[in-house]
């Protein structure tokens, strides 16, 4: 495997605080990469600092062989880096389709978009049957799916996920790993922010761990399964899944 996304020296600040300092990841094509840390670690940062939705006060956004460090957002989308943003944010006065059409508005083959989201309704039965509703009538889960869907029609080469499973129920939560490492399986690279320890390092090959913004840990997920000094250190324990809803409903950013 190749590396696909290189951030190196990441370092980004709010007013006079640093929420991410000098910060680097490699996320080789084809695996998913895990973000992991508590509350207020700087992953949420993170993954808004690789899309340029936040300033960097300095580092480096390497993609393929493109320096992406200097570009504006939308260079980095139609570039092939995606987010899914915590918290879902779909436009809940919009319907599913129009939802779904947003994620295609950059692409000019429409022949094209119209297949692939055509192919979200047979994957998410649920969206197709409401395919002409507002948004705003979906539960959690399925408005999930909806943003999940909404970032696959913009054809992301790095699908970025920020919290994916927060405030599902369980049956969503597997759900949603489920869909990741389906859409691994198919090839997409995959950068997974998340709470919920075990699951993630579960489904992804490497992991870093972000402590008060700078990074603790990082190797294979293998490599942190099994070291609970790790997991006590850095992570409060959590590859206990049982742990994790409590967890997952506590406010705050990241």
């Amino acid at each position: 495997m190749s590396a696909i996304l290189s951030v190196s020296d990441l370092t980004v600040a709010y007013g006079g605080v640093t929420a991410l300092d000098g910060v680097s990841l490699t996320v080789e094509e084809g695996e998913i990469v895990t973000v992991l840390g508590a509350n207020g670690a700087g992953k949420t940062t993170l993954l808004l600092g690789i899309m340029g939705a936040v300033p960097a006060a300095r580092g480096r956004i390497q993609f393929r062989d493109t320096d992406l460090s200097r570009a504006r957002p939308h260079t980095r989308l139609a570039s092939g880096l995606v987010l899914v943003p915590e918290g879902r944010q779909v436009l809940v006065s919009l319907t599913v389709e129009e939802n779904l059409l947003l994620g295609a508005h950059l692409r000019r083959d429409r022949a094209a978009v119209r297949s692939e989201i055509d192919a979200i309704y047979e994957r998410f039965p649920n969206l197709g049957q409401r395919r002409h509703v507002a948004a705003a009538t979906l539960s959690g889960g399925e408005q999930q799916m909806l943003a999940i869907g909404r970032a696959m029609v913009a054809r992301p080469q790095v699908l970025m996920l920020d919290e994916p499973s927060l405030g599902l129920s369980p049956l969503f939560v597997s759900k949603v790993f489920e869909l990741i490492q389906e859409m691994n399986r198919s090839g997409l690279t995959i950068v997974l922010v998340e709470q919920n320890t075990g699951k993630a390092l579960s489904v992804a090959h490497s992991a870093t761990v972000l402590e008060l913004g700078k990074v603790a840990v990082a190797g294979p997920c293998e490599t942190l399964r099994n070291d609970r000094r790790l997991l006590d250190a850095y992570l409060g324990g959590g590859s206990d899944e049982t742990s994790e809803p409590s967890r997952q409903m506590q406010a705050g950013t990241h």
